[in-house]
């Protein structure tokens, strides 16, 4: 597969004073910028969870942007795991969903 149609999924577990700050809303106004698909959520623990889709670049760049998230947050660690790639159509696009 060329590196120009390469398609790169990333499960992420962000901690610290991440919830209440804004952080779901930040990524996923920088998931859209980036152009990634994939999902964003609060969880009962008080961390944020997300996976991203997209080019291996884009993707990178939004696992940087999440070690800082917004003004307010204070991530201490970002957990990053490796994801079979979606078939392609099942994310379409970067969406908040319910906290779990």
């Amino acid at each position: 597969m060329p590196a120009s149609t390469a398609i790169t999924t990333r499960h992420l577990s962000i901690t610290g004073r991440v919830q209440g700050v804004g952080y779901r809303w930040a990524m996923a106004q920088q998931a859209e910028d980036l152009r990634l698909s994939g999902w964003v959520r609060n969880r009962h623990d008080g961390s944020v969870e997300a996976v991203l889709c997209g080019p291996p670049a884009a993707v990178q760049a939004l696992i940087d942007w999440a070690h800082q998230g917004p003004p307010l947050a204070r991530v201490q660690a970002v957990r990053v795991t490796e994801l079979e790639t979606e078939a392609p159509g099942v994310l379409r696009a970067f969406v908040q969903r319910e906290t779990v």
